[in-house]
């Protein structure tokens, strides 16, 4: 009796220990926000300037030297990466007009902190805009649980913002 429970309890934790991963394409993030028509993605060349803001949002070193985005019009999307705890989180956000007006979880590879992928959250970066000191002029609500979950989508929201002030039309 003792060696099956033991067995359960093991499963038990080996399942809730496994890394929950949540996905969902580029191509159909894209499709979705750009009404299915196929645009070249743009890039961003990081000079010194932009690279040092950027890390002073992520708090350590921005491994990239570019950064893609899409556009049409004042429309520009972006897919982004950001480790929560210890792997990466994808996430898109669309921008127009200087506001964020939607940004999703495209690929959560945690064990912890997947609540962030849920619109009940991300709804919560909707209308959002950077100032110059690059804070959100609007609080998001953190997740027990999720911290740094929270703390990812967050930085990605300000660089995403951040860079839309660097493109063209």
């Amino acid at each position: 009796m003792n060696k099956i429970i033991i067995a359960l309890s093991l499963l038990l934790f080996l399942h809730t220990a496994e890394a929950k991963v949540f996905e969902v394409s580029n191509q159909s993030f894209l499709a979705k926000v750009f009404d299915d028509q196929p645009l070249k993605p743009n890039v961003i060349w990081l000079d010194q300037e932009k690279k040092r803001v950027i890390e002073s949002i992520l708090q350590h070193h921005a491994p990239y030297i570019r950064v893609k985005y899409w556009q049409k019009g004042t429309k520009t999307a972006w897919i982004l990466n950001e480790v929560g705890k210890e792997k990466p989180i994808t996430v898109g956000v669309v921008i127009e007009q200087s506001k964020i007006t939607q940004l999703s979880v495209l690929a959560f590879r945690e064990s912890r902190g997947w609540e962030v992928k849920h619109d009940f959250f991300t709804r919560q970066f909707n209308d959002a805009t950077i100032n110059d000191e690059l804070q959100l002029n609007q609080t998001i609500d953190g997740i027990s649980g999720a911290t740094l979950s929270v703390r990812a989508l967050t930085k990605i929201a300000k660089i995403a913002l951040y860079l839309e002030r660097h493109t063209q039309p």
